[in-house]
């Protein structure tokens, strides 16, 4: 009877396991456009239920979250390429008109 039991806890699954083979599950059966589309009903949702404190907080709380992760090196490196992806820009509109 105990070997019963200790077959039965070999059994039993973390819920983080659970979740990582149901995450996996779910992504064999669906494409890139099913995420987007539960994405945008969700942020959709959420704008409906939020006013724009909930996203000022939120973005505060990202932010400071990211500054504890990140040296100086980092957002150097953000700007730079946000700059260059925007400079890329304007010059594909001037180009295109």
């Amino acid at each position: 009877m105990a070997n019963q039991d200790h077959t039965e806890e070999k059994k039993k699954m973390t819920l983080k396991e659970a979740g990582r083979k149901g995450g996996q599950a779910t992504s064999k059966k669906h494409n890139k456009e099913f995420y987007e589309q539960i994405g945008r009903k969700g942020g959709e949702a959420t704008a409906q239920k939020h006013n724009s404190e909930f996203y000022k907080e939120i973005g505060r709380k990202g932010g400071k979250a990211t500054s504890e992760k990140h040296d100086k090196q980092f957002y150097e490196n953000i700007g730079r390429k946000g700059g260059e992806a925007r400079a890329s820009q304007r010059n594909e509109k001037h180009t295109s008109v």
